[in-house]
């Protein structure tokens, strides 16, 4: 079996995937209670829910948003919106304790003065999975992608240019954050499925924290 050097260097707090892009072992986990207490508000008012692709595919993973504007999926395509259908509401306002700690992440990983206005909420149950992917529907693509794992541990895809390009295998735990812009920010990526397991604090599922600049 090939050798992982990132599995190697687990245990190392700042790892470079690639021009661009950083991983931040445990960078959140001093601020997971805080997290999830203001993640918990989010989700009172905009539940998650599985949304549907234009072609008809029900998502595996459960998804809401925070912030200005949130990302949606639908019949009509891939877009942010400042409402959420669900609720016919606007979407939750951003806790302070997300946009700081992206703040921080991105300034720790070479992007100074991110301030996202959007953050996609996504959790995974076993068996949940994101295929590779880009995240290009956002106006801003210069500045970074700032993603927060919590709960069960997942392996993350960091892919290339092109969707062809074999992707990196990253092993994401509770706290990591993973930061990509520049160079980076339109790499492919995505999550392999969840396997199945148990965390203290969330039980069996993971929950992501994507923070974009998605407006202008």
């Amino acid at each position: 079996m090939q050798n992982n050097p990132l599995a190697q260097r687990a245990t190392e707090p700042r790892q470079e995937l690639a021009p661009g892009a950083v991983l931040l072992r445990a960078f959140a986990a001093s601020q997971d209670a805080a997290l999830l207490t203001a993640l918990q508000e989010v989700v009172g008012r905009s539940p998650l829910r599985r949304m549907t692709t234009p072609g008809g595919y029900r998502m595996s993973v459960a998804m809401t948003n925070c912030g200005e504007c949130g990302w949606i999926t639908d019949e009509s395509g891939y877009h942010y919106g400042a409402v959420d259908p669900s609720t016919a509401r606007r979407w939750p306002p951003m806790p302070r304790v997300f946009g700081d700690l992206a703040a921080a992440a991105a300034a720790a990983a070479g992007f100074a003065g991110f301030a996202p206005d959007a953050c996609l909420i996504s959790r995974y149950e076993p068996g949940a999975r994101l295929s590779l992917h880009q995240d290009k529907d956002e106006i801003d693509h210069e500045a970074p992608i700032v993603s927060i794992s919590l709960g069960v541990a997942a392996v993350f895809l960091f892919g290339g240019q092109r969707r062809s390009e074999r992707p990196l295998r990253v092993p994401l735990r509770h706290g990591d954050v993973v930061v990509w812009g520049g160079p980076a920010r339109l790499r492919y990526h995505g999550v392999m499925p969840l396997a199945d397991g148990q965390h203290p604090l969330l039980g069996a599922c993971r929950v992501n924290l994507s923070m974009r600049k998605a407006g202008k």
